[in-house]
């Protein structure tokens, strides 16, 4: 999860990436519902699009970046590689529970990969990201390690298979 702050009167913003978030509902506001989450589906081309693309790209969930995605996918088991089209319905039931619960716990704690305006790291503890490649999965004992799909992923060998 990432943040900033703008000072700024409405309508000055031009910036297009800021426009497109604001015109989306926040994950954690009760119009991010299942039902969004499936419109959001359908307005991809789910046969190309891979997993961390669906989540990362677009912002299409306003505040999902990188850093986050790689936590939700390992804790909803897919890799992410994995074509977003290839998921059964309880897979994508299940994925949209964890975004809601995982950018909470993010949310209230903050990242432990980054630093607070004091220097403090989050309480957010990362399952993964650059300090947990090459260590065991706690969940599997496979290894972790880090790959590139536009830009860097970090995954399970054992608990995130490609399907």
């Amino acid at each position: 999860m990432y943040g900033g702050l703008c000072a700024f009167s409405e309508g000055e913003n031009d910036n297009p990436y800021y426009l497109l978030a604001k015109q989306k509902p926040s994950p954690y506001s009760d119009d991010f519902t299942m039902e969004y989450f499936k419109d959001l589906l359908t307005s991809i081309q789910p046969l190309k699009t891979s997993a961390k693309a669906f989540l990362a790209t677009e912002q299409r969930i306003p505040g999902l970046g990188n850093g986050v995605l790689q936590d939700i996918l390992y804790k909803a088991w897919i890799h992410p590689k994995t074509k977003i089209s290839t998921l059964l319905v309880e897979q994508l039931h299940y994925l949209y529970q964890v975004i809601k619960k995982t950018l909470l716990q993010n949310e209230k704690g903050g990242r432990d990969t980054e630093k607070d305006l004091f220097g403090q790291p989050g309480g957010y503890k990362t399952k993964l990201s650059k300090k947990t490649v090459g260590t065991k999965c706690p969940k599997c004992w496979e290894l972790i390690i880090k790959a590139y799909l536009s830009g860097s992923i970090y995954y399970c060998t054992g608990c995130q298979k490609v399907s």
